[in-house]
């Protein structure tokens, strides 16, 4: 049961290889692989009831393992997609593959239209989120494990955003829930308005510990040493490399679907603790983030769903978190949180009664004080008439 238990996040791989494939066969696969993925995850979450387990795992190399294998899963998500946008047959990956499969890969990439293009370029950012950024979060929080930290780094660096693994560790886990937080939106605030603020925010974040870390320890800011100045060597590589496959065509659609992997981060962010409030000096709890239980968002986003118990103890391994199932819920699942957060009227019209229990019934005194200015700051007549102060 417990090889079982571990072999459940291998879904996540199979998902990415599925997107792989797509990618290739071209044409009207891309747009239906696409929607297929959507609908897998919308009704998955919705039928597949909640997970609650919290099963002891014998093989923790093996989840480790399972992890770093989203780096060639991601290099090769990639390389199908820019083949699919640039010129010719780089690398003569059609014709291989095409005599190995018996598909003509190059008829259909040169079928493609824009509209499938755009599905491609939709999906692709959305593999750099899930695939990229989602292990590489809970790769940079080993940092005793030199190899999982530069593993994760190059994964984030497929988003242009390897200073998360400065601002995030150290930033935002202690400042969660607070006005100090740039991953924090506070109540009234649009997605939108959010992933801009917060990659602004946390990127400034990010060279302010940085330059503080390296200074500590007798280094110059400009030193080499400095983690903004290799990440940003390590997002450039990537982009060269784009650049020798495939030429202008390919660079660009890199840099387009690594803007919209680093825009899938601060909207999940933006899920994870929107208006939620903490005094600063009060101790991390489950209630200061946002939770699911939801089975098919746990198992194949390595329960980055449990982000309640997560945020009480930052370095448990994925596979030891807890479902916390008393913890404040999401709307949803994983997927389906971010497509309600596209539409704000609709987001705060859901939020507002949940941000009005949440003050009711998690908040502390202190916390309804908080909660209550929000409230008046945030201009929403719902939040200002809650009485939470």
């Amino acid at each position: 049961m417990s090889m079982l238990h571990s072999l459940k996040f291998s879904l996540f791989h199979l998902i990415g290889l599925f997107t792989a494939a797509v990618m290739l066969a071209g044409g009207t696969w891309i747009a239906a692989g696409f929607l297929g993925l959507i609908a897998f995850y919308v009704l998955g979450d919705a039928l597949g009831g909640d997970d609650l387990s919290t099963p002891h795992h014998a093989h923790p190399g093996l989840l480790t393992l399972q992890l770093w294998l989203a780096l060639p899963l991601l290099s090769l998500i990639m390389l199908c997609a820019l083949w699919s946008v640039s010129p010719g047959d780089p690398l003569g990956i059609g014709a291989r593959l095409g005599r190995l499969t018996g598909h003509d890969l190059l008829a259909a990439k040169a079928a493609t239209t824009g509209a499938q293009h755009l599905a491609a370029f939709a999906m692709t950012g959305l593999a750099i989120g899930m695939i990229g950024t989602i292990p590489g979060h809970e790769l940079i929080h080993r940092m005793k494990d030199p190899a999982s930290m530069l593993i994760g780094r190059w994964l984030l660096a497929f988003s242009f955003d390897t200073n998360f693994s400065i601002e995030h560790v150290h930033g935002h886990h202690r400042y969660v829930s607070t006005e100090q937080d740039p991953a924090t939106a506070p109540r009234g605030r649009s997605v939108y308005a959010h992933i801009l603020i917060s990659t602004w925010r946390g990127h400034r974040s990010a060279w302010q510990l940085e330059c503080a870390h390296l200074e500590r320890n007798g280094r110059t800011r400009w030193s080499l040493h400095n983690k903004v100045f290799t990440g940003a060597a390590m997002s450039g590589l990537l982009l060269l490399g784009a650049w020798l496959l495939g030429g202008l065509q390919a660079l660009g659609f890199f840099i387009a679907c690594g803007l919209w992997g680093k825009a899938l981060l601060e909207i999940v962010n933006y899920m994870e603790h929107y208006g939620l409030v903490r005094a600063e000096r009060s101790p991390v709890q489950p209630r200061h983030s946002w939770n699911t239980t939801r089975r098919l968002s746990s198992w194949t986003l390595f329960n980055l769903t449990r982000h309640s118990h997560h945020h009480a103890q930052g370095f448990i391994p994925y596979q030891d978190l807890r479902p916390y199932p008393e913890a404040p819920m999401m709307i949803s699942g994983y997927l389906s949180t971010i497509g309600l957060t596209l539409i704000p009227p609709l987001w705060h019209h859901l939020m507002t009664p949940r941000l009005l229990d949440w003050d009711r019934r998690h908040a502390t005194d202190e916390e309804r004080r908080l909660a209550a200015a929000a409230n008046r700051r945030s201009g929403l007549p719902a939040l200002q008439a809650s009485g939470a102060g």
